[in-house]
């Protein structure tokens, strides 16, 4: 039986000369990991409206930083965390991806509330990976998902 579990070393990322601190990066999937665990107890979709705008923000804007990315940097700093340089181009993929589970669980919660619930925990698992495990879901689906898509494309 052929083994599918990829390394971590094995992953196909996009790449870009950006970089961003790690410890930001992480620090900043903590605290939305804390905004969508507030939403879930509170049950206010507008949570996961404001988190989509913070992922817009992230996923590309002339803006330099998000909110959260801004408070996390502030964090880092304020703890003298260590905040190795790490390439952005995956966490810019991981952020499209992020707001659009944002956007979804915002909207599902209007709609049929135990689906946006759902979707919000997905969102906080993935950010919650990146944050204690460093383990980057955005690069998994990359791997998996565009990556091959993108490869056919370009065959055809």
């Amino acid at each position: 039986m052929k083994n599918t579990f990829t390394s971590a070393k094995s992953l196909l990322c996009p790449i870009s000369p950006l970089r961003v601190g790690e410890s930001t990066v992480r620090l900043t999937g903590l605290l939305v990991a804390a905004l969508i665990m507030l939403y879930v107890l509170t049950g206010a979709g507008v949570i996961m409206l404001v988190l989509a705008i913070d992922y817009r923000v992230r996923a590309g804007t002339r803006w330099p930083s998000s909110p959260l990315s801004w408070l996390a940097a502030r964090l880092v700093r304020a703890l003298h965390l260590p905040n190795r340089p790490i390439d952005k181009a995956p966490k810019l993929f991981a952020a499209r991806v992020g707001l659009l589970f944002a956007l979804a669980s915002g909207i599902l919660t209007l709609l049929h509330q135990p689906s946006g619930l759902v979707v919000g925990l997905a969102l906080m698992g993935f950010a919650l990976l990146e944050s204690l495990l460093n383990i980057c879901v955005g690069c998994l689906v990359y791997t998996y998902v565009m990556f091959p898509l993108l490869t056919k494309l370009d065959d055809a």
